[in-house]
């Protein structure tokens, strides 16, 4: 007999379907996978048997051949164990075929017929909704992530004979779905507990407002790090439309806890400065996101920049740019949305502490120019935001109690991203002054005359590149959207100005 149970598979982060031929007849007995499936797939024949057996089922003693179309799609991962299991079932007259054509099925099993959470159900769930399927199968710990999307019937199933009631008619597993909120612990910090710095929390809120990208400059203990776990804190709430693609991405590389719904905080990631290329952009045989991608919609926090391996920096310009990676590999090519805001620190010099007034610098000036050229210029063109942060005195830490608070902060951050969302809606997800398109920017934000000239007459100064300038009326325009001004006026570019100090060349 032949069943045809559907399923899904996840490239990238896009979902695709799967269809689960299952065919047994006489003969000696095997049991035969195909349909390019990897060494997971292949031993799910093992965990299959066991978990019929072991779930009160018959296992039959013939010949089994699974097909898994299309075929010329790799597959992965445990996901195919129980729609293989229930195919198996349904192809020796166990279970009434009849509901499985009507429904996506995933799910790992365990021996004794019990199943397991496995990664991207929610990329599955979407394609299950395109392609008109009413209803999809997961395991209880996958139920939160796959009803996050309101539109299909989730059937939640603790186990093999689970599935066969639920199958026959019966009421599925009961579980519980919470938000999930644990790929960043913001909810510990507040803006309020950093003293003093007033010019390195301007900087901030700019960068927030605007999802411009941060460089902080400083000795070792000045705060930088404090700051920089305090951005998620006066950053809006995620939208819809941005909650789904990061949980997206977070299913797939297997970080939601069991029973977790979408995001509801914005991700934070602060890789190790010993991270490789992959690590950092994505990639595998199959490609996984990177730490870039797991940011989608956050921020990413790189400390001590110029400690990060040359290749893993330049690596980098590609999504500050374009807010996606492209991953090629032989047989696929995928692209993962990867649009975060960068805040970085590093030191002034190797032992950090060149212009430091209380404490001596130890550096040549060779090694501090060797230092600095870690970084590159086209990789500093990129960042918006270059400022520097000294080291508080006894006096600002001792005073206090004025200093506001990320609630207050995060209020005039949404009133400027309204503004935005007001001139660059009709453009789709990227509608903040920092990302979107420079024809879109010149169209849309025409400032002051006298603020074009100041400008200009930077760029012509300063030796500023085409982007550099276009990146300061970024900047520009999200002080003049926090300040609630229509217009950029010359004092906006001013302030702008002073965030592309550190040097001419960009180099502090």
């Amino acid at each position: 007999m032949l069943s045809i149970v559907l399923s899904g598979g996840v490239t990238g982060i896009e979902g695709y379907m799967v269809r689960v031929e299952t065919d047994v007849t006489r003969g000696l007995p095997a049991f035969v996978t195909v349909g390019l499936g990897d060494s997971a797939v292949r031993e799910g024949r093992d965990r299959v048997a066991s978990a019929i057996r072991n779930a009160g089922f018959r296992f039959p003693m013939d010949r089994i051949t699974v097909n898994l179309a299309p075929a010329g799609v790799r597959k992965e991962g445990a996901r195919f164990d129980l729609p293989i299991a229930l195919g198996l079932l349904a192809a020796t007259g166990q279970i009434d075929p009849g509901p499985l054509e009507r429904m996506v099925v995933v799910g790992e099993l365990a021996l004794d017929g019990s199943t397991r959470p496995v990664g991207g159900v929610l990329p599955v769930a979407l394609t299950a909704e395109r392609e008109g399927v009413s209803a999809i199968m997961v395991p209880t710990g996958n139920a939160g992530e796959a009803s996050a999307l309101g539109s299909l019937r989730v059937l939640p199933v603790a186990g093999l004979g689970s599935a066969a009631r639920v199958l026959s008619g019966g009421e599925p597993d009961s579980c519980s779905s919470v938000p999930c909120a644990a790929v960043s612990d913001v909810a510990r910090y507040d803006l309020s507990e950093v003293k003093g710095q007033r010019f390195a929390k301007r900087a901030l809120e700019i960068a927030a407002a605007g999802n411009h990208n941060l460089l902080m400059i400083g000795p070792p203990g000045a705060g930088k790090t404090m700051l920089a776990r305090r951005l998620p804190t006066i950053l809006p709430p995620l939208t819809r439309g941005e909650s789904v693609i990061a949980t997206a991405i977070h299913s797939v590389s297997g970080l939601l806890s069991p029973g977790s719904g979408l995001l509801e905080r914005r991700p934070f990631r602060a890789p190790h400065h010993a991270i490789s290329g992959p690590g950092m952009i994505g990639g595998g045989r199959v490609p996984q996101p990177g730490e870039v991608s797991l940011a989608h919609a956050g921020v990413l926090f790189l400390d001590e920049l110029p400690e990060f391996r040359r290749d893993v920096l330049e690596a980098l310009r590609q999504p500050l740019e374009d807010g996606y990676v492209t991953i090629a590999r032989s047989m696929m090519t995928v692209r993962i949305p990867a649009s975060f805001a960068l805040i970085a620190s590093m030191n002034p010099c190797p032992c950090g502490h060149l212009g430091d007034p209380t404490r001596k610098c130890l550096c040549t000036p060779a090694a501090v120019r060797r230092y600095r050229l870690k970084l590159s210029g086209p990789l500093l063109d990129r960042i918006d935001i270059r400022v520097p942060v000294a080291a508080p005195g006894f006096k600002e830490l001792r005073g206090g109690g004025d200093e506001p608070e990320s609630e207050a902060v995060r209020r005039r951050v949404e009133a400027a991203r309204e503004m935005q969302r007001d001139r660059y809606g009709d453009l789709g997800d990227v509608w903040w002054n920092a990302g979107v398109p420079v024809r879109i920017l010149v169209e849309r934000v025409r400032p002051a005359r006298e603020a074009t000239e100041i400008a200009g007459a930077a760029m012509d100064r300063l030796g500023l590149s085409v982007r550099a300038y276009h990146r300061l009326l970024r900047v520009a325009r999200t002080i003049a959207d926090l300040a609630g001004d229509e217009t950029t006026l010359a004092p906006h570019v001013l302030e702008a100005l002073q965030y592309r100090g550190c040097g001419q060349d960009g180099r502090s």
